[in-house]
């Protein structure tokens, strides 16, 4: 699957290889920049699928992109590729939008398949993040709902058995493809529940799926 992507990072030797081993892997990069403000409007032009972004810029912080590109391209996955595996870090980057946070000791082929992954909406972390996320989660569904309209008001949609099994594993953490092996399903037919799930529950993606999978109890 070829995947439209935009490069923001401020070291341009890096950026250059990161957009050289997308280009290699038959991805298109369509547009690669150093600063956060010109990337915002960049990407509301261009259109990318997946952006992937650093943490630190110059001007303004990769989550203050995040929250400008989700506002410009509701739609648009954002992969944090950074230096910093701090907890507040990455708990702030998924608080804002990040579809994934990858450290950049990262081997280059596990950053190809999460910008596939990305691009097809699933959560995608260095391991040993993934599980840290889904704690915040849990830490904060404690607290009760976390305002989602289906959430909020008790009328959430009715979802078919399938969908709250699905919805189940999304809830712990497993990624299409050992939600597909685990139900005897094919990746395909696991994205589609997803989707439609999302679009019952008037969420926007997994990484709010999850949580909302967690608030349910779905996660026990």
């Amino acid at each position: 699957m070829s995947v439209r992507v935009m490069v923001v990072d401020d070291h341009p030797m890096w950026r250059e290889g990161v957009a050289r081993d997308l280009t290699e892997a038959g991805h298109v990069v369509v547009a690669t920049s150093g600063e956060g403000r010109q990337a915002v409007r960049v990407a509301a032009a261009v259109r990318p699928d997946v952006v992937v972004l650093d943490l630190q810029l110059p001007d303004i912080s990769g989550v203050e992109v995040i929250h400008g590109l989700r506002a410009a391209l509701p739609d648009v996955r954002v992969l944090m590729l950074s230096a910093s595996g701090e907890q507040q870090s990455v708990l702030d980057a998924v608080k804002a939008g990040a579809t994934g946070y990858l450290v950049k000791s990262a081997a280059p082929a596990e950053f190809l398949d999460a910008v596939r992954r990305a691009a097809a909406g699933e959560p995608v972390f260095t391991p040993g993040l993934a599980g840290l996320v889904l704690g915040e989660y849990r830490r904060l569904a404690a607290g009760g709902p976390n305002g989602d309209a289906a959430a909020r008001d008790g009328t959430a949609p009715r979802l078919t058995d399938r969908e709250t099994e699905v919805l189940r594993l999304v809830a712990k953490g497993m990624s299409y493809k050992q939600i597909a092996q685990r139900l005897g399903l094919s990746h395909r037919t696991v994205q589609n529940h997803v989707q439609n799930t999302l679009g019952k529950l008037h969420l926007h993606n997994r990484v709010e799926l999850t949580r909302y999978a967690i608030e349910q109890g779905l996660d026990e």
